[in-house]
């Protein structure tokens, strides 16, 4: 079972892939590993001669549009950005279960593939609960991890996340644009959270990905107790999917070396504000 709904639909999301890369105006190389699951994809890209970090980006979405939203990352960290698998991008089509530990031993094979011991990992939204799922199945490999908007720590989606559908569904039927918009500002909170390249991503991931609904579940307090490297969670305060109140706090009761921090009036989508910014380059130069 493939994750795009046609051949075309294909094609169309990995040209807006590359084109997004592109605006990256970074050199990067394609790097391809095999994992027990299947063949994975990783962007190898930013300052080569930095620190080494893992970059999970967010469901239905791709590593290319992630590296855009981190750019930040690029100018102090050697970035091995991962396109989830069964997910958009150019790893094979495998769907892997979010609701047991697969990811987190896909993602275990990643970095032994790589050749590291341990490695810095970064991941947002689904790329966090998948992140969460490797901290819980192999610790030792972790030097540090920051979760961005996570999934898999305190998966509570409220029923105001339904009232998304009603925009979805005309959106569906028309194909007008503010429809898009309309569904995305559920996740943004604010208009000006929806530039281009925001609202290419969502287009493309309605028009073209068959979407997945299920994410990564939440992990277990014994187990996450094993992980012992220092970890900056930052979630989100008008977070639809992931409230800051609810993440922060299982994530500081099960996360035992944890740094929580609450991104201020932001949702789920977002611009990180330069404070944070310098917090999470801060966390991992350290």
């Amino acid at each position: 079972m493939g994750i795009y709904k046609t051949q075309f639909g294909r094609e169309m999301s990995l040209k807006l892939y590359d084109n997004q890369l592109k605006k990256l105006e970074y050199s990067y190389k394609d790097v391809f590993v095999h994992t027990r699951f299947g063949r994975t994809h990783i962007i190898e890209i930013g300052n080569l001669s930095g620190e080494p970090l893992l970059v999970f980006h967010g469901g239905n979405s791709t590593t290319a549009y992630n590296l855009l939203m981190y750019r930040f990352l690029l100018k102090d960290f050697h970035i091995y950005a991962v396109d989830i698998i069964g997910h958009p991008g150019k790893s094979d089509e495998v769907n892997l279960s979010p609701r047991n530990d697969d990811y987190g031993k896909w993602a275990n094979d990643v970095i032994t593939a790589l050749g590291f011991d341990k490695i810095a990992c970064f991941g947002v939204s689904f790329g966090g609960g998948v992140l969460a799922k490797l901290m819980c199945t192999a610790p030792e490999k972790i030097k540090k991890s920051v979760l961005i908007v996570p999934s898999g720590i305190n998966n509570a989606f409220p029923i105001s996340t339904l009232k998304m559908m009603i925009p979805l569904l005309k959106y569906k039927l028309t194909k007008k644009e503010k429809y898009i918009k309309k569904t995305a500002l559920f996740m943004a909170i604010r208009e000006e959270v929806l530039d281009k390249d925001t609202l290419d991503m969502v287009r493309d991931s309605f028009d073209h990905v068959k979407t997945k609904v299920g994410m990564p579940s939440n992990v277990s307090e014994q187990l996450m107790q094993r992980c012992k490297a220092p970890t900056l969670i930052m979630a989100a305060e008008k977070d639809c999917l992931f409230p800051a109140k609810k993440v922060l706090s299982r994530a500081k009761r099960i996360i035992p070396n944890n740094t929580a921090h609450m991104l201020k009036g932001c949702g789920h989508m977002h611009m990180m504000p330069d404070l944070e910014k310098k917090m999470i380059v801060d966390f991992l130069s350290v």
